[in-house]
């Protein structure tokens, strides 16, 4: 057997191992080098970025909510309030099973099926909110109670908000509007606005009325503070601070002592009631009845109170002075009449045997006076204190739909009054355009006949009419109605206290108006229409009545109130101002299915200005069966 030996090169091996140390010490200098200048990028040349950032961690940047701006009546009322509430908020991203962690926090404190229903809408419409409430107006002994047991609900915590309250309530509802919680799209337009910034913090924005048109005004200016935290983030004591400004206080116009009394007045029946300075455009008072209580929307209406209040046949909801529409009836007539007189269609001696009657040349449709047989001698003075519909079927004719869409429109029917608070709409003064673009028809004789007794086509809210009256009582002067008297800072610093608006004058001959004038004059005396609701007055006052045709009786019926459903007869119209020969106060007042204005909407207005001159309190006007 033969051994083999194996020789080895050590001379080799060494040269290998020190190729091999070599390698691996350039390549730990290398991996050194670049950890080296990594350290030097983080610490040197990021030091700043990096110092920043560790500073956010340490210091929070908290908003201050100002406190909202108080609403006054022109007396120091308060309409508008705030308060503040305990609110306990929950932060969802914060929770990882929610609908368990909210069936827990149930057995600590009371959660009803509608709170979670309206924590759940909140949920859907404010995706953006990291904090969501879901029981507000906590007591003490509950805010307590969470306390203890805070460490078991992560991403719930009770807050303190500053919360709205209306004293008044339905009072002035529709006037005052209400806030509500802020959602996405709200967001989306403070975004647009750039306004979002000054809402950091804030839960709550105006939703309509007062509240919205002044929002801006009332939400005061937020503040910032600057506050050192610990790991967990509490903290740990206030670094600076830029306090909050809080909203500016609002005086309107609005005498609340006046309103009650038109609320009063109305008794049982639904309606709207404006009265407003003539002088000056001032609205003093302004009413829809029924109203709701604001109070319920400002941390979200519950479900069963919103079914409540949407689902009345009452319809509560709906302003119907600012948006409600309905045929002017009579009260359309004094402007007919003014436009007889200014466009040389009818002179103030000119009158007819009046047949009770009107019909078209060529035609034997007969337009019916409301009074069969009509009224014998009329004149354009007789026309207005009877209310002659014959009348004004014959002066409409003569005048034409061109001539009276030009002319009225003046005194702002067909059109926005520009009144400061939002939801304004624009009723309808119809024309041949207007009937060919809504239903692609030529307009007929007729139509301009039933536009002449303000019925047919015609459509106009309360405070148009309001605005047209204010016109005729200031011989043609027009002020923009409005609410807001005075506004004035957190410093009790006037910031304005003139928002009276001269919009126009229009051209009228003074003895024309003062024909009507006198006419209307004696429609709240014996003969006149309104004679009931002038009966031993300590003041002249003027008015027109006014009847609005809910549904059309067929030709040759007669009208019957008690043949026909509550809520399918007749509005009841009056306008007014007083005194007569210097007027102090413009009056409109319309009652919803009550009959004639002559029996029920003046002896309205007669009680509210019993109020306003001789500070009498009004009885409620009866409602007929």
């Amino acid at each position: 057997m033969n051994d083999t030996v194996e020789l080895r090169d050590h001379s080799r091996e060494i040269r290998h191992f020190r190729i091999r140390l070599v390698m691996s010490a350039v390549i730990v200098v290398i991996l050194f080098g670049i950890l080296l200048g990594r350290f030097f990028y983080l610490q040197v040349m990021q030091a700043e970025h990096y110092t920043t950032l560790a500073e956010a961690n340490r210091i929070a940047i908290q908003p201050l909510v100002p406190n909202r701006g108080l609403i006054f009546d022109r007396n120091g009322e308060i309409l508008a309030q705030n308060y503040t509430a305990y609110t306990l908020e929950i932060i969802p991203d914060q929770v990882k099973d929610l609908e368990s962690a909210i069936h827990e926090l149930a057995t600590v404190i009371e959660i009803t099926p509608e709170d979670r229903r309206r924590f759940n809408k909140l949920k859907r419409e404010s995706t953006r909110f990291k904090s969501l409430p879901i029981r507000s107006r906590l007591t003490d002994i509950e805010v307590a109670r969470f306390a203890e047991n805070q460490y078991r609900f992560p991403g719930m915590d009770i807050k303190a908000h500053p919360l709205r309250h209306y004293p008044q309530g339905e009072l002035v509802s529709h006037v005052i509007g209400y806030i509500g919680r802020i959602n996405d799209k709200d967001l989306e337009q403070l975004e647009a606005d750039k306004r979002l910034k000054n809402y950091h913090g804030s839960t709550h924005i105006g939703r309509i009325g007062i509240e919205k048109s002044y929002e801006s005004a009332l939400h005061g200016q937020t503040g910032f503070e600057q506050v050192e935290t610990d790991a967990v983030g509490r903290p740990v004591r206030t670094l600076s601070r830029e306090a909050p400004v809080a909203g500016d206080d609002l005086t309107l116009s609005l005498d609340i002592g006046l309103q009650q009394a038109a609320i009063d007045a109305f008794g049982e029946y639904r309606g709207a009631l404006i009265a407003l300075d003539p002088s000056n455009g001032e609205i003093l008072a302004f009413v829809s009845k029924p109203g709701f209580d604001p109070n319920l929307f400002v941390d979200g209406i519950d479900h069963a109170n919103w079914r409540l209040l949407n689902e009345s046949i009452d319809r509560p909801l709906n302003n119907r002075a600012l948006r409600g529409v309905y045929p002017p009836g009579s009260t359309f007539k004094p402007f007919m009449a003014l436009a007889g007189l200014e466009l040389g269609k009818r002179s103030v001696r000119y009158g007819f045997s009046d047949p009770g009657y009107f019909s078209l040349p060529g035609s034997s449709h007969r337009f019916r006076d409301w009074k069969p047989g009509g009224h014998g001698w009329v004149d354009l003075h007789k026309s207005l204190v009877i209310s002659c519909d014959t009348y004004y079927y014959t002066l409409a004719h003569d005048l034409g739909i061109t001539n009276i869409h030009n002319f009225i429109g003046q005194f702002g029917f067909g059109k926005e009054t520009g009144i400061d608070i939002p939801g304004e709409v624009s009723g309808l003064l119809p024309s041949p355009e207007w009937k060919k673009k809504r239903f692609n028809q030529n307009w007929l004789p007729g139509d301009t006949i039933s536009v002449g007794i303000g019925q047919g086509f015609n459509l106009a809210t309360p405070l148009q009419l309001a605005y047209a009256t204010m016109l005729l009582a200031n011989d043609g002067k027009a002020y923009r109605p409005h609410f807001v008297k005075q506004q004035v800072d957190h410093h009790k610093n006037l910031v304005e206290d003139d928002f009276v608006t001269e919009m126009f004058r229009l051209n009228l001959k003074p003895e024309y108006l003062d024909h009507i004038k006198r006419a209307l004059v004696d429609v709240t005396r014996p003969g006149g229409t309104a004679a009931r609701a002038g009966v031993n007055a300590a003041y002249t006052f003027a008015g027109k009545t006014g009847t609005s045709q809910v549904i059309n009786i067929k030709q040759g019926e007669r009208y019957n109130a008690n043949r026909i459903n509550e809520r399918h007869r007749d509005h009841a119209l009056f306008i007014a101002f007083a005194p007569a020969e210097d007027p102090k106060i413009v009056l409109t007042v319309l009652v919803e299915n009550s009959g004639s204005g002559g029996s029920t909407a003046a002896p309205i207005a007669r009680k509210v200005l019993d109020y306003f001159f001789l500070g009498k309190t009004p009885e409620p006007v009866e409602k007929a069966g």
